[in-house]
């Protein structure tokens, strides 16, 4: 029986390495040639894909990678530049890069228990979880943040006169027709500059990218105009009933939507047909209209809508921002966010 097993195994062993081999030699021939420059990606068997074909969708996709290797060379610059500088200064001389760091560029970083305290206290950080440990670990954190900005801020001091010449380009993020539709919004009904978000308000990014959103509204007031469309992820439970949920609140007010949109957002924990009626009522909605309005489903086709359209432009994830119709990545940054909102504006 042992011996029959044994070759069964063998024969099935053979079997599949022949399968592979077969497999494997009956691959098609990718020869890869020289960009003919009319537009063709690829021929086959006489038929073409086109360029448009191939990149047709995965712009985004492609944008984002192509970031991640400008950024590697972007931080291999600065390190380059700083070293450089540090080394042409007559002071370096008998020092470690790190010795004349500490001594000519971040002398002043100085990290108090108070800068702990606050660090603790805008991350919301929980009291039970402060240790040493967690204390020393913040201070690392914020000591690195603050050499960071005084690094900067000596490279801007030394290359003042002629700035940093950079000889290769940052990639351009894809634009696309992002319609708006009546979708809600804030700001300017004719601003020069339009900022649109597909959003999911049970995402935990997106609760955080709200707070970024408040910041742009007071900075910005009527100077941008901000859409926000739904985009409710299929693993997201409460999220379809919520998108919904914020259209019947629009339909009474474009001020209840972004009432009843903040109330969710800061706390997500509550987020049932149940709860979202109860905020309602406390925001001073209508709740037989709102309540009516959300027991139909009334708005579902407008949420599948926007889920489409965003599709449509390659969004599979949410927060996902277009300004002036270019995808924008860096969602958690406030800083990222005024200033691409900052270069439209100047144009």
């Amino acid at each position: 029986m042992f011996k029959s097993v044994v070759k069964s195994l063998i024969i099935l062993t053979v079997f599949s390495f022949i399968i592979a081999c077969s497999k494997a030699t009956s691959s098609p021939q990718y020869q890869y040639k020289k960009d003919p420059g009319n537009g063709v990606a690829a021929k086959f068997a006489g038929i073409e894909v086109s360029q448009k074909e191939l990149y047709d969708g995965i712009e985004l996709e492609l944008y984002k990678k192509e970031l991640e290797i400008f950024d590697i060379k972007f931080n291999r610059l600065n390190a380059l530049v700083l070293e450089k500088l540090m080394k042409a200064d007559p002071q370096y001389k008998g020092l470690s890069n790190d010795q004349y760091m500490n001594k000519f560029i971040a002398s002043s970083v100085k990290i108090t228990e108070n800068d702990i305290n606050d660090f603790v206290k805008k991350n919301k950080v929980p009291a039970d979880r402060i240790n040493p440990q967690i204390k020393e670990r913040i201070r690392q954190i914020i000591e690195l943040e603050r050499k960071k900005t005084a690094v900067q801020s000596w490279i801007a001091s030394k290359t003042k006169n002629g700035g940093v010449e950079v000889f290769f380009k940052k990639p351009l993020p894809p634009s696309y027709d992002v319609e708006v539709g009546n979708s809600p919004f804030f700001g300017g009904e004719k601003a020069n500059v339009t900022i649109v978000e597909f959003s999911d308000f049970q995402c935990p990014f997106c609760a955080k990218s709200a707070e970024i959103v408040r910041s742009l509204k007071k900075k910005y007031g009527n100077k941008i105009k901000f859409v926000f469309k739904q985009f409710p992820l299929p693993f997201h439970s409460q999220a379809q009933k919520a998108a919904v949920a914020s259209l019947c609140a629009n339909e009474q007010s474009v001020s209840q939507f972004w009432k009843l949109h903040d109330v969710m957002f800061a706390d997500q924990g509550k987020l049932s047909p149940e709860n979202i009626k109860k905020s309602a009522k406390e925001i001073g909605l209508d709740s037989s209209k709102f309540d009516k309005c959300l027991d139909d489903n009334k708005y579902a086709a407008q949420v599948q809508k926007d889920i489409e359209q965003g599709k449509a432009i390659g969004v599979k994830g949410t927060p996902s921002f277009f300004i002036n119709g270019m995808a924008f990545i860096e969602t958690q940054n406030l800083e990222k966010f005024t200033e691409f909102i900052d270069q439209e504006l100047a144009k």
